[in-house]
């Protein structure tokens, strides 16, 4: 690069200078017919193909209009493999407008709101033309920003940070005030982005290196100025969505749906990894209030938010393909910055589709502090069906399924006992014994209440092994959360990873 490109190290510069300065918010000034402008409408709005821009032979780039909830003007530059950065300027032709907006025309000076990445998958359908690229990358409002691999449909997203998820003065939204689209050399299959990330409390700079592909990965590196002390700061966080999968919503008392569709979920579980362990937690929708679970990790090897049902008949939804929606798994790079902390899962109830309700986020034990820089590194990797090579410890079986249910199934009572509840869970993966003679042993406990006769079969039907264990409530039931967990052993040697879920 010459010495006018901007650089990671350049930029971190200019986030550091930010971060000096007093706080100045993005431009939301619109056109009155933009900001008037309802869902629909926006969505008249549409990047004219021809106007792509090209970055090597491999990628191009379409851009975002303003308008709607998208209100806030984030600079966009093309930066040369010599020279300086360019700003890429904004010019109403193209767009197509269509609706009620056709044949208007905006100033020089409005600026875009996002832009998302096209690549030419080397394995593409027959009907596709020669050449073609694909959309598998966004990045559009606040620090959000999407990805999925070849053949996935988009799903959760990604954050810059998370700062404050679930505090009571409520959370604070960083922005991506502005990204330096790096042209790579001609035939490069990954691509460098930079951004600049600012806020009330922090500004930052960041490195992307994609590689987009089945899997598809981002190695982010960062550099972070906090203005103000932050008690709470979300790392490398991901949302979600989950309404109600397998056990429906899984609050206790929580209402069920009047839905046709089986499952409707963007991920169903959070997967924790450390150096000794692999856990998962089912997530849960239809409880009274927020909750924020903490999984300690010291350190932290890796996380993800994970869509494990992948079958159409579990959703049975056309449209939405939830079958196909990527998991997105965080592997962080020793450092400080993951050193001492939990990932955190935040579940807000909801009942509406369209909104992310879950959170997972690393949150450092100490709290971040004014002029102490933070610099941090991970990876992450789209994870479809698994195992899947970015997850640690591939030879620990997986839970496919959590199924809740009365335990009176011989001799039943009207209404069922709510002091015997039966809990089934089903592992698979390549280490489990493949027959009904071997023998396997579970391991359970629970923060409240008994568990009772504990048995692993073998399930033929899968090649995989299934818990059956009864849970028998305390009396009187505690307002919170009760945690159970349950895994497969062989002596004191783990098969499985460790099931941990509430009622």
């Amino acid at each position: 690069m010459d010495a006018g490109a901007t650089t990671f190290e350049t930029l971190s510069g200019q986030a550091q200078r930010l971060a000096a300065a007093p706080y100045a918010a993005p431009p939301t000034d619109l056109p009155p017919a933009l900001a008037g402008l309802d869902y629909d409408g926006y969505r008249h709005i549409v990047f004219r193909p021809s106007e792509s821009l090209p970055l090597g032979r491999h990628f191009s780039a379409q851009l975002f209009h303003r308008g709607f909830l998208q209100r806030k003007r984030v600079a966009l530059y093309l930066q040369p493999r010599g020279g300086p950065a360019r700003p890429i300027p904004y010019e109403s032709r193209l767009f197509d407008f269509g609706g009620r907006l056709a044949g208007q025309s905006f100033p020089p000076d409005l600026g875009f709101a996002g832009f998302r990445l096209h690549y030419a998958f080397p394995e593409m359908p027959a009907w596709r033309p020669k050449g073609f690229q694909e959309e598998f990358l966004v990045f559009l409002g606040a620090s959000y920003f999407r990805l999925r691999a070849a053949g996935q449909e988009y799903g959760l997203s990604a954050r810059g940070l998370a700062i404050g998820t679930g505090a009571p003065e409520g959370e604070e939204f960083p922005d991506f005030i502005a990204h330096w689209l790096c042209e790579p050399e001609p035939e490069a299959r990954s691509l460098t982005v930079l951004s600049l990330l600012d806020s009330p409390s922090i500004a930052g700079a960041y490195q992307f290196v994609i590689t987009p592909g089945d899997p598809a990965r981002i190695a982010v590196t960062a550099a972070l100025y906090p203005r103000k002390p932050i008690p709470r700061l979300g790392l490398a966080p991901l949302t979600s969505m989950f309404l109600y999968g397998q056990n429906g919503p899984g609050a206790r008392g929580a209402k069920p749906f009047d839905d046709f569709r089986p499952q409707v979920h963007d991920s169903d579980g959070l997967c924790v990894a450390t150096a000794a362990d692999r856990l998962w937690r089912p997530l849960v929708n239809g409880r009274r209030q927020p909750q924020i679970s903490a999984f300690a990790a010291k350190p932290v090897a890796g996380f993800g938010l994970l869509q494990r049902e992948r079958s159409f008949a579990a959703y049975l939804d056309v449209e939405a393909r939830q079958e196909a929606r990527p998991g997105l798994w965080v592997a962080p790079d020793p450092g400080a910055a993951f050193a001492e902390g939990a990932v955190q899962l935040y579940e807000i109830p909801s009942a509406e589709e369209y909104m992310d309700n879950i959170v997972a986020a690393f949150v450092p034990a100490a709290p971040v502090q004014p002029g102490a820089a933070l610099r941090l590194a991970y990876g992450l990797t789209t994870v479809g069906a698994e195992p899947a090579e970015a997850i640690p410890q591939p030879a620990l079986a997986r839970v496919t399924e959590t199924r809740f249910g009365s335990a009176e199934r011989l001799r039943p009572t009207d209404p069922p006992n709510p002091e015997r509840r039966l809990c089934v869970i089903d592992f698979e993966g390549p280490s489990l014994p493949k027959g009904a003679d071997e023998s396997v042993a579970v391991e359970v406990s629970a923060s409240a209440g008994t568990l009772h006769e504990p048995v692993a079969n073998f399930v033929p039907q899968t090649g995989g092994w299934r818990i059956y264990v009864e849970w028998r409530p305390p009396q009187p039931m505690p307002a919170g959360d009760i945690v159970l967990r349950a895994r497969l052993a062989r002596g004191t040697t783990p098969l499985s990873e460790t099931w941990d879920a509430v009622v």
